[in-house]
């Protein structure tokens, strides 16, 4: 059953079409946290600030500071990444750093899951990290594999990249959330 079901899928979604859905996907994703991360924080971010350790605290205390248009600004610039991966996929097959953006695509969504279950409350982009980012994550993966664009090594290798990169993205990610705080405080 689920084989003939990814095999009409195979048939019906040429693989180019399956990278340009990467970053229409995040839109989606990243459209629901968009919308509901501002009320999220005002409604919960006190509660949830208190039930993290002293050093996550005060390392992601300017994200609980957060309005829309700031969050959005971060949204822009990760998607900006999202496409810039997706053109060198689809233009000069170039995977490696596809793979990797897409390996912290489908982590993402554990990260979503967890904050729920243990704060006990839906989270922004929870819905849409289960709905729409897990199946295309999964279907992403097997068509790479498939499709023999990719082999495992490629896999392991994105996530050395990832886990090299990631680190001082999520620092400058961090580090520009504390000057939107500051600008904000001096408003």
């Amino acid at each position: 059953m689920l084989i003939d079901a990814l095999i009409q899928l195979n048939e019906h979604i040429h693989f180019l079409s399956l990278l340009w859905l990467f970053p229409i996907i995040f839109v989606f994703h990243d459209f629901e946290e968009i919308l509901t991360i501002e009320r999220w924080v005002t409604q919960h971010g006190a509660r949830v600030q208190s039930s993290l350790p002293p050093f996550a605290r005060k390392l992601y205390q300017a994200s609980f500071q957060l309005n829309t248009l700031n969050f959005a600004k971060d949204v822009l610039a990760v998607f900006i990444v999202l496409v810039t991966v997706t053109v060198l996929a689809v233009f000069y097959s170039f995977y490696l750093p596809f793979i990797a953006a897409l390996h912290l695509f489908f982590l993402h969504v554990f990260t979503h899951v967890f904050q729920s279950v243990y704060f006990r409350l839906y989270t922004p982009g929870v819905l849409t990290s289960i709905v729409l980012v897990l199946p295309y994550s999964l279907y992403a993966y097997y068509r790479l594999l498939t499709d023999n664009i990719a082999g495992p090594g490629d896999l392991l290798w994105g996530l050395i990249l990832l886990l090299v990169v990631l680190p001082p993205a999520l620092l400058l990610l961090l580090r520009g959330r504390k000057r939107y705080a500051n600008t904000q405080t001096k408003l």
